[in-house]
């Protein structure tokens, strides 16, 4: 899965590498720590253009009556993606990037402790995770909102959950933003372990309020 993320990069070079018209308002960065419901950037195409925009991490259903009115649905399934009824019409027609600079997992040891690592690009200053986004609207309440699809993890991310997301190469970006026509849902596989690496880091990312760039350095033994 992919529960919190980091990203480093400034908007302006995210606009640059995805070749995108920035939004005025985006989230402030760098941020070490993103959570879900947390607004991130993200890439997707208005009327064939790409934009870097604010989405709220947390799909909402347009059913949902309240943004609490169901399950937090921070990642969407490969494998059933496209038969969710929460899904299924995002994954046609509703798809998305996600940057990040890099992505949180755990492990436990033998007393029960949460053991954080994280996990980086080798390849390129970021990842771009494949993401889904629906708009969502109750009681003049408004959200851009958006799910991390994750799938089957490869060998190296296996040691740390059975679930990684997925992330894209820029040469599939246009195929999953709709740009090169059908045949995204051949995109959704776990990426070669060669492009990913990965180290522990200190506990104290276990708070969801914790802050700065020491929350992504190594863990001296």
């Amino acid at each position: 899965m992919c529960g919190r993320f980091s990203l480093t990069l400034p908007s302006d070079a995210m606009a640059q590498l995805f070749q995108a018209v920035p939004a005025n308002a985006l989230p402030e960065g760098p941020n070490y720590n993103i959570c879900p419901t947390n607004q991130v950037h993200a890439v997707h195409l208005v009327d064939g253009t790409r934009r870097l925009v604010s989405m709220r991490w947390g799909f909402l259903p347009q059913w949902y009556k309240t943004e609490n009115g169901g399950p937090l649905l921070i990642n969407a399934r490969a494998e059933t993606i496209a038969d969710k009824p929460a899904f299924k019409s995002a994954c046609r027609t509703r798809r998305c990037l996600i940057p990040a600079s890099g992505f949180y997992e755990w492990t436990k040891d033998e007393k029960g402790n949460r053991l954080p690592w994280y996990t980086y690009p080798t390849q390129g200053p970021i990842l771009a995770f494949a993401g889904i986004w629906q708009d969502w609207e109750r009681d003049g309440v408004a959200h851009r909102t958006c799910a991390i699809v994750t799938t089957a993890a490869g060998d190296k991310m296996s040691a740390l959950h059975h679930r990684q997301p997925v992330t894209l190469d820029p040469d599939q970006w246009p195929l999953w933003l709709g740009e090169a026509g059908h045949g995204a849902a051949r995109l959704m596989t776990a990426a070669p372990d060669r492009t990913l690496a990965l180290y522990r880091v200190d506990p104290k990312v276990n708070s969801n309020r914790a802050t700065g760039a020491d929350l992504i350095e190594p863990l001296i033994p």
